[in-house]
């Protein structure tokens, strides 16, 4: 049974700053994942046959999903409120079936603070196009390969892919987020070496003992003390 990532989504930060992580929960049983399909889901009367086709892959690609265990949370058709509609569902994937451009932006726009995988079944082979969905945090662009024996590899895939670049993510904003501290503990230091006349060292231990006595961490009492600093000029 392939292995499945859960969002949580947890603000902190210090104050005027924000930082987004996630905690992954492994999930072993591929049914317990939460799929959303965006695709049409019926042709209209009197719709050419291109419609016609591209309803009989929606039905294929659902059919394939329940085939493999998958849980549909819903199938939406690529409307306008498909952003607020995805906002309400929170799915833990979610699946583009040959959608115009403006479909797939909607998709994007809506997992912008809550990042999960997408996956995009495609028959356009433009590699420009294939270019910006994955810049634009598509996880899997797959062309002319929608089939039911295919499905479960491509979300294996994908789900992975989408891990692995949540993790490198989350290192690359851990290690930005270290150097802004650094940087505000560096100002705090340099203005108690000018106020106190006070070596680099003796302003250190100062604000090392000053986050001791109040149980704080020493970025927050450097911040503290800058903020105080600039509140009295």
């Amino acid at each position: 049974m392939a292995r499945f990532l859960q969002m949580r989504i947890v603000k902190y930060g210090l104050p005027g700053q924000c930082r987004f992580y996630f905690d992954y929960q492994i999930m072993n049983d591929s049914r317990r994942l939460k799929i959303v399909v965006v695709n049409s889901l019926v042709a209209p009367d009197g719709a050419d046959e291109a419609a016609i086709e591209q309803a009989d892959r929606a039905r294929a690609l659902r059919i394939g999903l329940l085939e493999n265990g998958y849980n549909i949370l819903a199938a939406l058709p690529p409307s306008d409120d498909l952003e607020s509609e995805i906002a309400k569902l929170q799915p833990d994937l979610i699946i583009v079936d040959e959608q115009s451009d403006a479909a797939l932006q909607r998709v994007v726009a809506a997992t912008a603070t809550a990042r999960r995988p997408i996956v995009c079944f495609t028959e356009d082979d433009d590699r420009a196009k294939m270019h910006e969905a994955i810049k634009a945090g598509v996880s899997a662009y797959v062309v002319a390969g929608l089939s039911a024996d295919r499905v479960k590899a491509v979300l294996d895939v994908a789900v992975t892919r989408f891990k692995v670049e949540e993790e490198l993510r989350s290192e690359l904003e851990e290690t930005r987020n270290k150097l802004a501290e650094r940087k505000i503990v560096e100002r705090a230091k340099g203005l108690l070496m000018e106020r106190q006349q006070c070596s680099e060292d003796e302003a250190y231990s100062k604000l090392r003992r000053l986050a001791m006595d109040k149980n704080l961490k020493l970025v927050e009492v450097a911040q503290r003390m800058l903020d105080v600093a600039e509140l009295l000029g």
